[in-house]
């Protein structure tokens, strides 16, 4: 049964090639004009680039190997230094990454909202107190103007 399912295999693939010949698909169709160029030229640049990282690689060791005594003569300096400055840009970095994480749930929040078309009811409510909430926040801070104003005419 398997066999004959690879005998199938091998059909359909020599109907779909042209002249029969597999190797018939290779030598009718080689690289274009435009594969030769894009070889010809990401071949000097991907060196360049490997040769140039190479480099890098180098002089950070050297640089390294020569500042190595330095670093270990100044360590009760440079040590708490470090560890201040790691410390301060994870800080920022939690920060940006918690502020995207609540920015990308709101917005999902949103859209899943005006997706389905109407808001639960829980959310209703929430809606309904934050809109009164909002007005009596409001309706004080007038009445604090005006009594704000009363006592500077008086």
């Amino acid at each position: 049964m398997a066999e004959h399912r690879l005998q199938d295999h091998h059909q359909q693939q020599h109907q779909q090639r042209p002249g029969g010949d597999p190797r018939g698909l290779l030598q009718e169709k080689g690289p274009s004009k435009q594969q030769i160029l894009a070889v010809v030229a990401g071949v000097p640049i991907g060196g360049f680039f490997l040769v140039l990282s190479g480099l890098t690689l180098t002089g950070t060791l050297i640089g390294l190997t020569l500042t190595t005594p330095l670093f270990v003569i100044c360590s009760p300096v440079l040590v708490p230094a470090a560890l201040t400055i790691a410390l301060a840009v994870a800080g920022f970095l939690t920060s940006g990454a918690f502020g995207i994480t609540a920015l990308s749930s709101l917005s999902w929040i949103i859209n899943y909202l005006r997706r389905s078309g109407r808001m639960p009811e829980q959310l209703e409510q929430a809606k309904r107190r934050v809109q009164e909430t909002t007005g009596q926040v409001g309706q004080k801070a007038r009445e604090a103007g005006q009594k704000a104003q009363e006592q500077t005419r008086t």
